[in-house]
Order: C-alpha cells, then structure tokens, then sequence
C-alpha cells in the first residue's frame, strides 16, 4: 500500500475513527478536542513560538518518559512546543510543565489527524526547526509534511516490537517510506534497532531509554515515605492495572483478606493494598468492584481532602483494606510508600507497563507473564534481582507477601534496582547532543 491509498484508506474511515475517539473522550472526561480546530491543522492565532523544536507525545506514558528530553531542551534555551492525542497526556505535560507554560517557554497542542491538508498547515503554522517524536508515533502524512517543509524528524527512544514489525510490513510501502524519512533514529534496544531497520529505518543507533534519566520528585518520595512511616502498616502497591486486571486482583485481594481474618490478624497488621488503575475513566468501575468484593477501601481522593498524612487521613486509611488510587501524577509517592510494588498491565495479554519507575524509587517489583513491550527492560531487571516474573494476580499477592517477611531480600531487591537504573542513564544526553548536530549543520547551511 502507498500513501495515496493509505491517505484514501484513512478518509473512508475517519467517521468511525473520530466516533471512536469521542467515546474514548466521554469515558474519561475532559475536553479532548476531537472536532476541534486544531485536529484538523486550523488555528485562529499565529504561533507565539519561534523556530520550537516540536516533541510529540501520544499519551501519559509517552510524556512521562518524555519529561527529562523537555527538560533538558528548556535548560538550554529552547522554545518547546509539546503535542500530545489523548487529554491524559496533555493534563501530565501541563502539570510537569507548569512553570515553562507560563514563561512562554513550552506550548501544548494537539496533533493533528494524519491528513494530508491538517499536517501541512500544522507544519506551516509552528514551522518547528526539528521535531521528535516519542517511543513510537509514526504517521505517513505526518511525516510526508515534515520532508516537505525540511523539518528534521527524529525518533526517540524508540521502541518496535516484533508485532509492530510484522505490522508495518504488513502495510508495504506506505510504512516503509515512513521510517526512511527520520533523519535520525534513537532506539531503546539493540533488538529494537534490528528490527526498526527491518521496518525501513536508517541512521539507527541505540541510545538508551528515557525512562531510566527520569528526574523523580523529591517530594512526593519523602511524602509517600512519611505516609507509610505515620501509617505503621506494610503496603504492596498494584500499579498501572488495565482492562480486566482490576477484577483478578479484587478476587485476589479478597481472598488474601478472607485468610488473614480467618488467621485472627488484626487490621492494623495486616497489609494495605493500594490498587491503582492506569486510566481515570476506571476509576469507578474499580470501586464498584471493590465494593461488591465487600471489601474496605478508602479512596485516595478522599484521603488528599483531609489533608494526606493528617491524623483523619491516617485513620481512614488504617481502617481499610485497600486504599484505590484515584489520582493522577502520584506514582513516585505511591511507590514510595510501598514495600513491594506490583507492576500491572503484564498479567492480561497487554503488552506490560513501564517498571523503571519503581526500580528508582527503590522498591522491589514483581511483573506478569505478558511484557513484550517492556521485555528487555524487564528481563534486564530481573537478571540484576531487581524484579520477578510471577504467572498471575495470586501469585503476585503471595510472592508480595512472601517478600514482605524476608526484609533483607527486599532490601536487595530495592538497592538492585536503584543501582539498574543509574547504571543505564544517558539517553537524554546522547539525543540532545544529535539534535544539537541536526540545529548546527541547518545553521550552517543557512549562511
């Protein structure tokens, strides 16, 4: 298939893909923009930005992993514009960037729609000097665009399965010319390398992953550290979980709660299980079934309003069972306060959820069977004794607990992971030194 075709192919389904979107934006609330003007390359100002160096992030993990790029892009002078598809991503880069968004500094915008008129004007509005996409966005029109306008497309950080692979092989020509057209490749993995040059990728190089050059919140460490301190209870955290993920681990917690009151265990001493589901929109799909589990559970919205480690706080959260994590840009605190943390999204066939993080913080992590996406992160992990591969929810909770008595492994657990993730650091660096190349040689043309 070549653009044409795909261009065709993209318009006759546009209804259903918009449909698709707006569903998408009422479960999860807030203002995605779905018709907007923007998403169809209009805009009633002119840019306030000149010359931007242009980063796309899709989603919230994209702009987490993204974070140290952009801040190392406003250290050393650059105007920023940062867009983004989904409004979790675009809530996570207004909260990070607060202060860069008010200077004028960094401005957030949605991508267009992958036609051929919306990229064009995208690109003649902002006339970016270079842009970068995150992990793993391509889009053929999109990059169509930039060739045009000689913007120097980068891809960092990037990550491509072999189900990816066998996906844009799939597509032909179309996939091919895409890849071709970055100026510079950035992957996470010699393996991802391979296969990105596979794809039609060239001047590919592995750099790393941004993930591990993550810049974590000092604060929210030693908040999550002061909560499990004035708490006096052992927490596992159950991070990230995804569609069908919160029923396995509801049934799971029930019955590691149904066995410690059988064994006469206080609630005082029994553990926390903070759940923690990756969207909003299932936020309260999870607390119905937390309640139809019986199970007590306190909300962390609920424990924020009295003020996080007040004395009421601390008593609603020591009366529960479960404490749900219905709030956002929280992680670093939520790993900080556990002694375990169960990374999600790996026990359904997903494809896995970052586990970097929690490495940093320190804390021990168990994973499930389906990482794919996070494979050699994962299995690097695991060969430092950073983490462990378990085969379901149950497993998960009684490996946790199994840890939770054995301190001096948990202690080893948490220092392996620290030291995996300092170890890799760089990414950032080795990217923003290309892109410093791809500025100096478009200045030096230019005289």
């Amino acid at each position: 298939m070549n653009r044409f075709f795909y261009t065709a192919f993209v318009r006759l389904l546009s209804p259903a893909l918009l449909g698709w979107m707006a569903m998408r934006a009422r479960r999860s609330g807030g203002d995605w923009g779905v018709c907007s003007r923007a998403r169809f390359g209009h805009y009633p100002e002119p840019s306030p930005l000149k010359a931007p160096v242009w980063v796309h992030a899709v989603s919230l993990g994209e702009t987490r992993a993204a974070q140290p790029f952009i801040q190392a892009l406003l250290n050393q002078g650059e105007h920023v514009l940062l867009t983004h598809m989904t409004i979790t991503g675009r809530a996570e880069g207004e909260r990070e960037f607060a202060q860069a968004i008010e200077q004028g500094r960094l401005v957030q915008q949605w991508l267009p729609y992958d036609f051929p008129g919306s990229t064009r004007r995208f690109m003649a509005h902002f006339r970016p000097r270079a842009g970068v996409l995150i992990e793993r966005e391509v889009w053929p029109n999109l990059l169509s665009a930039a060739k045009r306008a000689k913007v120097p497309m980068l891809l960092a950080s990037a990550r491509f399965s072999d189900h990816s692979l066998r996906q844009s092989l799939r597509a032909g020509s179309v996939m091919r010319s895409a890849y071709s057209s970055f100026h510079s490749v950035y992957a996470q993995t010699l393996q991802d390398a391979q296969r990105l040059e596979q794809a039609g990728a060239q001047a590919v190089r592995v750099s790393g992953n941004f993930k591990f050059d993550i810049a974590l919140p000092q604060e929210k460490i030693l908040r999550g550290r002061q909560f499990a301190a004035a708490l006096q209870r052992k927490i596992i955290v159950i991070a990230s979980t995804r569609e069908g993920e919160d029923e396995m681990f509801v049934q799971a917690i029930a019955r590691q709660v149904k066995r410690a009151q059988a064994q006469g265990t206080d609630i005082n001493e029994q553990v926390l299980y903070c759940l923690i589901p990756r969207h909003p929109e299932r936020f309260e799909l999870a607390a119905d079934l937390l309640t139809k589990a019986g199970l007590v559970y306190v909300r962390r919205s609920q424990s924020l309003e009295m003020g996080d480690c007040t004395a009421s706080a601390l008593r609603a959260s020591g009366g529960a069972e479960v404490l749900l994590g219905d709030s956002l840009g929280e992680m670093p605190r939520y790993y900080a306060s556990a002694q375990v943390a169960i990374v999600a999204g790996s026990f359904a066939p997903l494809g896995g959820q970052n586990l970097i993080e929690a490495c940093a913080v320190g804390v021990p992590v168990l994973v499930g069977p389906h990482t794919r996406n996070f494979e050699q992160a994962v299995v690097d992990a695991m060969d430092e004794g950073a983490a462990i591969r378990v085969p379901d929810a149950d497993a998960a909770l009684q490996t946790a607990l199994q840890l939770l008595n054995d301190p001096q492994r948990l202690s080893r657990m948490g220092e392996a992971g620290a030291h995996w993730v300092q170890k890799h650091a760089g990414a950032v660096q080795r990217v923003v030194a290309g892109l410093n190349e791809i500025k100096n040689q478009g200045a030096s043309q230019a005289l």
